[in-house]
């Protein structure tokens, strides 16, 4: 599904990402946790080729290519089946709800406007903004806001959607409304990698969890596995450090 082989990132002489790899079946939904500076967002701007990394490869179904010397059609058509979900929205700010969402089906997937209005409405509907459509997003609070981009996410129906902590710009009361409709989308199969700060949902509803450090995976396990058995000194660590009840002897 999606396979991402020794990719290395370096922003002047900090070595970012130190040859992560890291592999993604159809219906997974990955959690990547870690210290902030650990290379988590990197890794999936990465992904996405918002960031370009110098070295490893990206295989996303029958599409392969190598980071460093990928092409403008190569990075397209990744683009066209992966979605990205921002920490701070990226919504365009001239735009409804409604116009968000129907701006990639329009611009990127040439469908004609009726049959993207269509789309976006079910895509808005589904997480909860059908009475939002014709709102901009300064009308919208934080949480709705973020939820018009996962709606413009999923509308696309990508292979992979990639979420950047997108509960991380949230006030704490708007939090859950956001983890719901995520949920919701990963209970319906949905491949995802969610960089995230909330254990308890990454403990809830992902399928395998990734630890990152210095730029580097340091875990990777079944979720059940992971947040009950630890292997690493440094995960251990990190757990009890964010989850007192978890008392490991180090």
């Amino acid at each position: 599904m999606l396979k991402v082989s020794n990719i290395q990132k370096s922003f002047d002489d900090n070595e970012v990402l130190k040859g992560v790899t890291i592999e993604v079946k159809k219906g997974d939904v990955v959690a990547i946790l870690g210290p902030s500076g650990s290379g988590k967002t990197t890794l999936l701007r990465c992904l996405n080729f918002l960031e370009h990394a110098e070295h490893g490869e990206i295989q996303l179904g029958d599409i392969m290519t190598k980071f460093s010397t990928a092409h403008k059609h190569d990075i397209i058509n990744i683009r066209k089946r992966m979605s990205f979900v921002f920490q701070n929205y990226n919504l365009i700010t001239t735009k409804t709800a409604l116009q968000n969402v129907m701006e990639p089906l329009i611009v990127v997937q040439k469908k004609s406007k009726v049959e993207a209005r269509s789309i976006a409405e079910e895509a808005l509907d589904k997480v909860g903004l059908t009475n939002r459509y014709d709102f901009y997003p300064s009308q919208l609070s934080g949480g709705q806001q973020q939820r018009v981009g996962i709606a413009r996410a999923i509308a696309v129906k990508p292979d992979v959607i990639l979420f950047d902590e997108p509960t991380s710009s949230l006030d704490p009361e708007l939090v859950g409304e956001v983890l719901n409709v995520i949920k919701k989308i990963a209970e319906e199969g949905t491949t995802m990698l969610i960089v995230t700060h909330e254990l308890s949902f990454a403990r809830e509803v992902a399928s395998k969890v990734i630890f990152m450090d210095g730029g580097k995976i340091v875990e990777e396990n079944e979720s059940k596995e992971f947040f009950l058995h630890p292997q690493n000194d440094r995960t251990k660590e990190f757990l009890k450090c964010i989850l007192p009840e978890y008392n490991y002897s180090i």
